[in-house]
């Protein structure tokens, strides 16, 4: 308790709510757009710093009226076929604006909106605000001269990598599409698999100086509503200078800080958002990024993929238990080691216990330093092998892992038997779907070693019933974290770490949705007759 409040105190005693506004106020709140084109144009370029980007211009549509307008945009993030279609579309209906002038029954803002809408996404926009984060979104101001009113075009350029697999999450049987760095695109590959008007999209801009968006969406009336609201207020509650990717939206609406386990979860799918939110789950998408963020999660759905429900019931249940053996190799196995063969040597076959103290015979090093050595190496190894270019990346990783293994074996540093634990628990690691999990359990593996070192098996179970414990005490946006285990519901067991045929999904999780239980009713198919 008394660590816990400290580091509480620790990161949180600079923060003033009350004053918080007032110290990041934006400067241009305090300018107004003025009613002469030309003055416009003179304090956007000034707001913009004499940019060489930022391209600015006045035109008469016709000369003998004296109709002046003005635009600005930045030259790089527009389409210049979009933008000389505007000025040219201008310029051929100037005499019909004109009479239509004439008249007084119209205005020329309203006039060159209903020009323009045949050309792009037209706003009509008052505020001087609104205006620099429409030029900085790629659109094209339109000054119009004697109105305070600016026309606001959507000439952005399509710049955006094309629709590809996802590297992170790769699999045998299902769709190869994964999200890019287009919230746009994000979004259309979720309605694609979901054509529905119950899927809902709220959209809010995060960062005073990124001014990032950022959209939830969900399904109404399978969603939770207060768990909506929960994120809705997180989401508004952000007070940051920029959001750069959604690890940082992840960062700062999680329940839990202090914890190595992820409370939200992170994908390149579209098909696995999709299936989120037909269970009632909340999508968080940010742009500029592929990882779309989901929430409420379970322990349980990082040991999931998406492949699971593409192939037969019977495979995905093998595969599922194959993962939770992966899972407790690739976190116990060093720890083991060193607690048999440094306190319970007793435990061990006494051929096996002969071959192993044969092979430690020349050994400087006690089994904790030999694994911690092991084990540091090839974390290093890791790393080296994702930060290197992908062409020696993983070349370097592989040589280097083999050429350093046996070498340390031949120069009497460590064992082979400690050589193949190592391995072993490198490979177990990679069989988890999400690298996100993968993480917390590279973390945790040090820890039980230190205990597996001081105590032998008796550390190794104190360190399991303490994490046990601590992933009990976690929640996901209010939802138990380790449901439905703990608190264990039974009807929800047939999707945990059994996956039972397709039509026995009948329900969604419990705590996540309890108004909307039922998602299919099906039953099993039945033998035709013999004849």
């Amino acid at each position: 308790m008394f660590w816990s409040k400290t580091l509480h105190q620790l990161f949180n005693h600079k923060r003033i709510p009350s004053t918080r506004s007032q110290e990041h106020e934006d400067p241009l709140s305090h300018i107004s757009l003025l009613s002469d084109s030309q003055l416009n144009i003179a304090q956007i370029t000034a707001t913009f710093g004499n940019s060489d980007d930022l391209k600015t211009g006045e035109m008469y549509l016709e000369l003998d009226a004296n109709i002046k307008v003005g635009f600005a945009f930045l030259e790089q993030m527009v389409d210049k076929n979009l933008f000389q279609d505007i000025m040219n579309g201008l310029s051929a209906k100037s005499a019909e604006i004109v009479e239509a002038l004439e008249t007084g029954f119209y205005e020329l803002p309203d006039l060159m909106t209903n020009i323009l809408q045949t050309l792009g996404e037209v706003r009509t926009i008052q505020d001087y605000q609104d205006v620099c984060y429409r030029i900085l979104s790629g659109e094209t101001v339109i000054f119009v001269d004697s109105y305070t009113q600016v026309l606001s075009v959507n000439t952005a350029s399509e710049q955006q990598r094309s629709v590809e697999e996802p590297t992170t999450q790769s699999v045998v049987r299902g769709p190869r599409d994964g999200f890019t760095e287009s919230i746009g695109t994000n979004i259309s590959l979720i309605r694609k698999r979901i054509k529905s008007p119950n899927l809902w999209l709220e959209s809010m801009t995060i960062g005073r100086v990124t001014q990032t968006t950022v959209s939830m969406m969900y399904i109404k009336g399978i969603v939770n509503d207060k768990i909506v609201a929960e994120v809705r207020q997180r989401l508004e509650r952000i007070d940051i200078d920029g959001i750069l990717e959604s690890g940082n939206i992840e960062e700062l609406i999680q329940d839990e800080t202090f914890t190595p386990f992820p409370t939200v979860y992170n994908t390149e799918r579209p098909d696995v958002i999709a299936s989120g939110l037909l269970e009632g789950r909340i999508a968080i998408l940010v742009d500029g990024t592929p990882f779309v963020l989901e929430a409420p999660v379970f322990f349980t759905q990082f040991f999931q993929s998406s492949e699971d429900y593409y192939q037969r019931a019977e495979f995905a249940t093998l595969i599922r238990m194959l993962r939770y053996v992966c899972f407790f190799i690739s976190l116990m196995a060093p720890s083991f080691y060193i607690a048999m063969t440094t306190f319970h040597q007793e435990l061990l076959p006494s051929s096996l216990l002969f071959n192993l103290a044969a092979q430690r015979e020349g050994i400087p090093f006690p089994a904790f330093v030999e694994a911690l050595l092991m084990e540091v190496t090839f974390e290093i190894l890791r790393e080296a092998g994702v930060r290197l270019p992908k062409t020696v990346g993983q070349a370097v990783s592989i040589v280097g892992a083999l050429v350093i293994g046996q070498g340390a074996v031949d120069a009497g540093l460590v064992s082979p038997a400690m050589v193949i634990v190592v391995a072993i628990t490198a490979i177990a690691n990679f069989v988890i779907p999400a690298f996100s999990m993968g993480i917390p359990i590279r973390i945790i593996r040090f820890i039980l070693m230190i205990f597996a070192a001081t105590f032998g098996l008796f550390g190794i179970t104190v360190g399991l019933i303490a994490m046990v414990q601590h992933l009990c005490s976690l929640r996901s946006f209010g939802v138990p974290y380790m449901s439905p285990m703990a608190p264990f519901v039974m009807d929800d067991q047939k999707d945990t770490i059994l996956r039972l045929p397709q039509w026995s999904l009948f329900s969604r999780p419990r705590f996540i949705n309890q108004k909307n239980i039922i998602r299919e009713n099906n039953a099993p198919t039945t033998k035709p007759k013999q004849r």
